[in-house]
């Protein structure tokens, strides 16, 4: 019988280089589950979405495995294709704010045996001015922190390291006037953070994008935080923040499939923990269950101990 083909694309210095003592046990799931396998550490930037735009066509799965950078990059390529095949994820960074969205889990060999022989979910993503992202485009104050946190900071003491960093921000808050508009409403404000999002959490804090989240309906939530006028201000802000609370003056939040920001100067944004530019317009759309990403079976989750969906 001939054998299904797959492509492993992995980061090998995501999360310690922990993959590096798993690997022989990943790919042995995977040729137990009847494929053959290409093996392809990434050697630079943009090197996963180069590959899987070039050569995913050639296999019927592609799975991809690093930190939510390495996952951004594979779904980007498949994006750019017009024959999109479907995509299986192995956690490895430091956050891995969407597997977790995904019910994916921590342990590498389950992760991998879920990539192939789960089953496929058809997911939202989002296009951002022509560039695309999986679960996070993001502006304003801590938004740079994952990408100018160190690799070694990262590995070393993991989520703790965002947080070291964005709390050097505090001092120097900076504003940014906008005006935002989408087929529900427009809003023009001052605004110290944004946060388009397709994802039950950000930042490694669950439950801060919003309530009722479905990573398949056409809708991103959006959160915008305006510009505190006082230390009372900034100190309600936290507040709602940290417990959950979505219905602060100071706060907006909705759900749209589609939105316009536009801004005096350049603002640089982040997507999926990446730095995704500088602009002063950007046109966000939600393409409603554009790729297939392997996820536990429900007849699994229901037999499982261990995960719960």
């Amino acid at each position: 019988m001939k054998r299904k083909k797959l492509l492993f694309v992995f980061n090998p210095f995501s999360g310690k280089g922990q993959i590096k003592n798993k690997l022989l046990g990943i790919v042995d799931q995977f040729v137990k589950s009847g494929y053959e396998v290409t093996i392809y550490p990434t050697q630079k930037p943009k090197d996963a979405m180069e590959l899987v735009e070039d050569q995913a066509g050639e296999y019927d799965l592609v799975v991809c495995s690093g930190g939510d950078g390495t996952l951004d990059e594979t779904v980007t390529g498949m994006m750019r294709r017009e024959k999109k095949v479907p995509i299986g994820y192995i956690p490895t960074g430091s956050t891995n704010d969407f597997a977790g969205s995904l019910n994916i889990p921590k342990s590498m060999e389950q992760a991998a045996q879920i990539a192939v022989e789960g089953e496929p979910f058809a997911c939202d993503i989002g296009s951002f001015n022509g560039d695309y992202f999986v679960y996070i485009a993001a502006f304003g104050l801590f938004t740079d922190v994952s990408y100018e946190t160190s690799q070694d900071l990262k590995n070393r003491i993991g989520h703790a390291a965002y947080l070291l960093e964005g709390l050097k921000r505090l001092p120097n808050i900076q504003s940014y006037h906008l005006q935002v508009t989408c087929e529900e409403k427009m809003i023009e404000d001052e605004f110290i953070y944004g946060m388009i999002t397709n994802s039950t959490s950000a930042g490694g804090f669950k439950n801060i994008t919003g309530k009722d989240v479905e990573l398949d309906d056409g809708l991103f939530e959006v959160t915008l935080i305006r510009m505190p006028k006082n230390p009372i201000e900034l100190n309600e802000i936290i507040r709602c923040l940290t417990n959950f609370i979505n219905n602060s003056e100071l706060i907006y939040t909705f759900k749209t499939d589609q939105l316009q920001i536009k801004s005096l100067g350049d603002i640089s944004w982040t997507l999926d923990g990446e730095y995704g530019g500088s602009h002063r317009e950007v046109v966000i759309q939600n393409r409603k269950q554009a790729v297939q990403i392997m996820v536990e079976k429900i007849s699994d989750q229901n037999n499982s101990s261990d995960l719960s969906i």
